[in-house]
């Protein structure tokens, strides 16, 4: 097994739980990114503002650093003229992150940041499943010679999607995780539900290092999607990187309810129900971050929290049929009432 597909499992193997980072959008656009504006063209316009985001998250506590490339294909390039420019700035996003990963007193692994395409794929779109793959694979090809570490295909709604980054992943060379956005009524918006997300890519390569959910509505929501996810597979590595509390719109704005305190509590409740790799998404700043690695560290193991509980201690479901998941046990929901 090569060194790179080694970091992420022997940190695994070293911890009983990693802290992945936090929003890195959410981020850029505090420091002055504009609506709009394309995140990667910061890679290279910007790099300082890109280490100071990275660094930050390593100083909250983060084992895990997702590469500024959410939209690095040449699918999402292309609406900012820098489809030409795919593999640069995904090499410069992995460096970036690699040598702040690398003076770090700790390991931390470097994780590149895959994103969907935006495209659909064919029958419902004209993306072609290889076109997928080696656009995913251009990518992933970029962030393998900065150093990432692993190829990490997150906020995707369609299986195929994952499959055809993950068989590009495999291709290049790099291990794997992949996670979904389970936003709609309790599933992805292309109808997958949490607890299928298991076998979306088993076969593909030497399957996934960890699979799981980020971002979704809220972290209520996404805490009963790791409830089915663990349930279906409780041997499974599950990863989960949920959003700061609600999303708010304050005029133009978009504004995140979580509180520190808030998203401490919600890496514990991750944590008891079985989670082993806990980030956050939208919304969720380095302070936020420091709170959820404080929670960890001094964390007591609890009983495995019913659905009751999680709304109880965090705010109640977004997804109004989320709760009422055919799929979902009813010893997981509980029976006390939901406040």
């Amino acid at each position: 097994m090569s060194a790179a597909a080694n970091a992420l499992s022997a940190l695994l193997a070293e911890k009983p739980f990693l802290l992945a980072d936090g929003a890195t959008g959410t981020s850029l656009f505090a420091m002055g990114l504009e609506a709009g504006e394309a995140p990667e063209l910061w890679n290279e316009a910007k790099p300082e503002n890109i280490t100071k985001l990275h660094q930050d998250f390593v100083d909250a506590g983060a084992d895990i650093i997702l590469t500024n490339t959410f939209g690095g294909t040449r699918h999402r390039l292309k609406l900012h003229h820098a489809q030409d420019r795919v593999h640069d700035l995904n090499r410069r996003a992995a460096e970036i992150a690699r040598a702040v990963a690398d003076k770090a007193e700790r390991r931390v692994v470097v994780a590149g940041s895959v994103g969907p395409t935006g495209e659909l794929l064919v029958p419902l779109g004209a993306l072609t499943y290889t076109e997928a793959v080696d656009a995913f694979a251009e990518q992933i090809e970029g962030l393998k010679a900065g150093g990432a570490d692993v190829a990490w295909i997150e906020t995707m709604s369609s299986p195929e999607e994952i499959r055809a980054a993950a068989e590009a992943a495999t291709k290049v060379g790099l291990p794997f995780v992949y996670t979904g956005s389970f936003d709609t009524a309790g599933k992805t918006m292309m109808g997958l539900h949490p607890k299928d997300i298991h076998g979306v890519a088993s076969d593909v390569g030497s399957g996934p290092l960890a699979v799981g959910a980020n971002c979704g509505v809220g972290a209520s929501d996404i805490l009963s999607s790791l409830l089915d996810m663990t349930g279906a597979d409780p041997s499974a590595t599950i990863v989960v990187k949920g959003n700061c509390g609600i999303p708010e719109y304050r005029g133009a704005e978009i504004h995140y309810s979580g509180t520190p305190p808030l998203m401490a509590e919600y890496a514990r409740l991750a944590r008891d129900a079985g989670a082993r790799i806990i980030g956050g998404c939208c919304g969720t700043s380095c302070e936020h971050l420091a709170a959820m690695r404080q929670a960890l560290d001094a964390h007591e193991p609890r009983p495995r929290p019913t659905l009751d509980v999680i709304v109880e201690k965090i705010g109640p479901l977004r997804n109004k049929t989320a709760s009422e998941s055919a799929a979902a046990p009813a010893r997981e929901r509980g029976s006390r009432r939901r406040g």
